[in-house]
């Protein structure tokens, strides 16, 4: 897959079929649509073209603060796994935003593409004010001589829902629910940080995890049994993670810890990426570091039986 970072320098597709999105998440939803994008590519010859944005147009259209499931290198790497021949990622700010229907469609997608085919859901705005639709597109289509195709209500309807729903089940502890949604185990990357390092004093040393991306969503308070990966080294690692303030140290911060099994190395200021693959429990205060440890042991022997075959 070519990643393209500069609309205005392009190179000519072959029969452009386009679909234009977020693909936050790049979940089982947007794989009907990316499926249906390479059977239209295929009947005409043509190369697969996914435009998206870059920040999330909610950010700039809307005061809300906005939580991502996927990062652009994340969605990116999803993507290519997938067999699309070009990814062409394009800045939305408010000069984008702010331009007409007209020229959305006329500057941008036919100066720029030259598209023979573009996908798009039946509900599709565009525009300043959102003012174009997808009978504007129809208008366009016979004018500019490329074809139009709407996606499947049903399949649009998935892909919304599994958005809104992933974030949902993350948020709120259900993370088998989340899991089925994207397909895969959710995942995060991060720079292990120092610690206070009490949990070496007790047998359970855990990474400090900071996560770059303040907009990256980090799932509910609890402990989850996980698989980390060394970025530097591709090495792969059992493990198990803890999301919360600590309350049984009084603590206030919100962190994300992870104990990796069968480890001991420096790796302070390493990259690590985390696959949360299963939540095991709630995050709860005990009466002390003893009864805290006795449950650190029962949490170590569920990760593992749910982690085997990956360790």
């Amino acid at each position: 897959m070519r990643v393209h970072t500069n609309s205005n320098q392009l190179p000519v597709f072959r029969n452009a079929v386009v679909t234009i999105g977020t693909f936050d998440g790049v979940h089982t939803g947007h794989r009907q649509i990316i499926n249906q994008l390479k059977e239209e590519a295929r009947a005409v010859d043509g190369e697969t073209v996914i435009i998206t944005f870059h920040p999330h147009p909610r950010k700039i259209v809307s005061s809300k603060q906005i939580f991502i499931l996927t990062t652009l290198p994340e969605k990116i790497a999803l993507l290519d796994k997938l067999g699309i021949d070009h990814l062409v990622v394009v800045p939305f700010d408010e000069h984008f935003a702010d331009q007409s229907a007209e020229a959305y469609v006329h500057d941008f997608l036919i100066e720029k593409f030259h598209p023979r085919v573009v996908i798009i859901g039946y509900d599709h705005r565009f525009g300043k004010g959102r003012q174009g639709d997808y009978h504007m597109m129809e208008e366009y289509a016979k004018k500019f001589g490329f074809e139009l195709r709407e996606i499947p209500e049903h399949v649009l309807n998935n892909a919304a829902v599994s958005s809104t729903r992933t974030r949902e089940a993350l948020l709120g502890g259900n993370l088998a629910d989340a899991n089925k949604y994207l397909g895969y185990a959710y995942f995060f990357e991060g720079i292990v940080t120092e610690g206070n390092k009490l949990g070496r004093t007790i047998g359970y040393p855990t990474a400090n995890i900071h996560i770059n991306d303040n907009e990256k969503l980090v799932p509910a308070n609890g402990v989850y049994a996980v698989l980390v990966t060394l970025v530097s080294t591709a090495e792969n690692f059992g493990g198990m993670m803890n999301i919360g303030v600590r309350p049984t140290l009084n603590g206030t911060k919100r962190t994300i810890e992870v104990n990796i099994f069968n480890f001991d190395r420096d790796i302070y200021g390493d990259t690590i990426k985390i696959f949360v693959e299963q939540y095991l429990r709630a995050e709860i205060k005990f009466s002390g570091l003893e009864a805290l440890k006795e449950q650190l042991a029962k949490d170590k022997e569920a990760a593992l039986a749910t982690l085997q075959g990956f360790t």
